[in-house]
């Protein structure tokens, strides 16, 4: 398994050497930058698993660097640390709102820096295994395999019911009008008739409820559209 890469982002070299010294001695692989712009740089090329972002940084400040983080597909779910002078209640829940993970203070233990990493990763492990599986009732629905099984059975769905599930279920609560549903999971196919929406979600229906004509999980709301139950 490849090592992790992790990106310190600081404008101290000292401060980055030593903790690039320390990451790189528990096998991770460490790049690092001293500004913002070229943070956000060496993101935009590469993938990392984990950053370190100091919050006083010239040019940009770290705070505004999480915010691009959280708001990019590509970075949202990434692991971020603060690491900072700055020790005031104030500024760690402002990070903290931003999106960061957790927040440390200089000076600080290689130790404990170490540590907290450690947690934080784990942390997201287990977040993103999570929201692979969704669990409904008598179904479970794996985003990675693009299946459903109803209890240990395999359903027979095709990918574009999977993902009109999916939209509904991760959803739930909110009605949907067939429009609304054709932006949300066709998306920018052409010549796709509102009518569609309901051939699916018969076929759904099928495959999933108990009784067809009285639906559990997938419900609609008379006049105006589809809705799975928050409840269900």
């Amino acid at each position: 398994m490849p090592a992790k890469k992790i990106l310190v982002v600081d404008d101290e070299p000292d401060i980055v050497d030593l903790v690039s010294y320390n990451l790189k001695k528990e096998g991770f692989d460490v790049a690092s930058a001293l500004d913002g712009e070229e943070a956000l740089e060496k993101i935009r090329k590469d993938k990392f698993d984990f950053i370190i972002l100091d919050l006083m940084l010239p040019g940009m400040h770290g705070n505004e660097i999480c915010r691009i983080l959280r708001n990019d597909q590509r970075t949202k779910n990434v692991p971020v640390i603060m690491l900072t002078a700055k020790g005031e209640e104030v500024d760690k829940i402002v990070g903290l709102e931003m999106g960061a993970d957790d927040y440390m203070t200089k000076p600080f233990s290689p130790r404990e820096l170490l540590a907290r990493i450690k947690t934080v990763m784990r942390r997201a492990s287990e977040k993103t295994a999570e929201e692979k599986v969704i669990r409904i009732g008598k179904l479970t629905i794996n985003k990675e395999s693009y299946s459903v099984l109803r209890g240990n059975v395999r359903l027979d769905i095709s990918t574009t019911e999977f993902k009109l599930f999916v939209y509904l279920v991760e959803r739930r609560g909110k009605v949907f009008n067939r429009e609304q549903l054709l932006d949300g999971v066709w998306k920018d196919e052409s010549f796709v008739e509102p009518r569609t929406v309901d051939v699916h979600i018969r076929r759904l229906r099928t495959q999933i409820e108990d009784d067809p004509a009285n639906p559990k999980y997938i419900k609609t709301k008379r006049g105006i559209g589809y809705y799975v139950d928050a409840g269900a």
